[in-house]
């Protein structure tokens, strides 16, 4: 009865580990973390489109992930939205003339912020607006014009 007893305390034990596996797993997944995301320095950015930019979606440069959307916000009087970005601390010299462009991976189509440096000697330091922007490119929108570039008969 006792070694009945010790397999049901083990089994019990591997599925809690597999649970928590699944946890952090699906907060991977998810781009949700556990610690907060009040480390780093604030940039915000303006584009005419950001697609379906979410808050959590991550912030790229070479490919590597340099911190996260924190917020996306609207601005009535421009008419853009505006992308508020927490960069991680250990990255403290993004140029002054920096690149912010919205980029779509994988199949599932999930934006994310990719920068993309300039030569600047000055850097950018919290609470700066990267200033040059390139919006999200609208799959609808680039057919809507292939089709409309086919059926004018230009090429």
């Amino acid at each position: 009865m006792a070694k009945q007893r010790n397999i049901e305390i083990l089994v019990g034990a591997f599925m809690a580990a597999g649970f928590v596996a699944l946890f952090f797993l699906a907060m991977q997944v998810s781009n949700l973390s556990l610690a907060g995301m009040d480390e780093g320095y604030r940039l915000t950015a303006r584009f005419a489109n950001v697609g379906s930019l979410k808050a959590r979606a991550p912030v790229t440069m070479a490919g590597v992930r340099i911190g996260r959307v924190e917020a996306v916000d609207f601005d009535p009087r421009a008419f853009e939205a505006v992308v508020t970005l927490r960069i991680d601390p250990a990255v403290d010299s993004i140029p002054m003339d920096t690149f912010a462009n919205v980029f779509t991976s994988g199949l599932l189509g999930e934006q994310y912020i990719a920068l993309d440096p300039g030569g600047s000697p000055d850097v950018l330091v919290d609470g700066d607006e990267i200033m040059h922007t390139q919006s999200a490119m609208i799959l609808e929108q680039m057919i809507g014009q292939f089709l409309f570039s086919k059926a004018s008969g230009d090429g």
